[in-house]
């Protein structure tokens, strides 16, 4: 197996067995993509290029996103009958990631095999991350797609577990 650089991680993943020609797992795959680019979200992405949201609070704005993103997914629960998600075989801990890898915490897939997964993703505001993978062993998976958002946001996230990785290994941690 390649050399593969992992740091900790604790991320909540749901997984079944199937690559990007299932039509239901890419009809997620970028459902998830465009709800998390609503139209509030997509406004307030063209206001920041135009910089005509400087003199906006952004933690306001962020957070009236997320209430947005909330009453939209509540109101698809009270009007609709199909689930927001589909319902996958499979749920798991990831834990550890790298930017082309994920290490599950227990031997749950088939080398060789593709999944198509949903990460739940403890950035603000919460959200769903789907991806496809291929199993390099029973543990670890190859990310073969995933939107370019996603790459961004998973980046940040593995340079967030690494300052946290960096300052547990100088001992700068704080225990409450």
């Amino acid at each position: 197996m390649e050399n593969i650089r992992l740091v900790p991680a604790s991320l909540h993943l749901c997984f079944e067995e199937g690559t990007i020609e299932n039509d239901a797992f890419m009809k997620e795959y970028y459902s998830l993509l465009t709800i998390n680019d609503n139209p509030l979200s997509v406004w307030l992405k063209s206001a920041k290029i135009r910089k005509e949201s400087e003199q906006t609070d952004q933690v306001l704005l962020t957070l009236l996103i997320d209430l947005h993103n909330k009453i939209d997914t509540l109101t698809h629960k009270l009007t609709s009958t199909a689930p927001l998600h589909l319902p996958l075989a499979f749920t798991g801990i990831i834990d550890a990631i790298g930017h082309e890898h994920i290490a599950l915490d227990t031997e749950c897939l088939e080398e060789g095999k593709r999944y198509y997964g949903r990460v739940d993703m403890p950035t603000f505001p919460r959200r769903h991350m789907a991806l496809f993978f291929e199993a390099l062993s029973p543990k670890i998976g190859k990310i073969i797609l995933m939107h370019e958002d996603d790459e961004n946001d998973w980046s940040a996230y593995i340079a967030a577990c690494e300052r946290v990785m960096i300052r547990q290994m100088k001992g700068h941690t704080h225990e409450y």
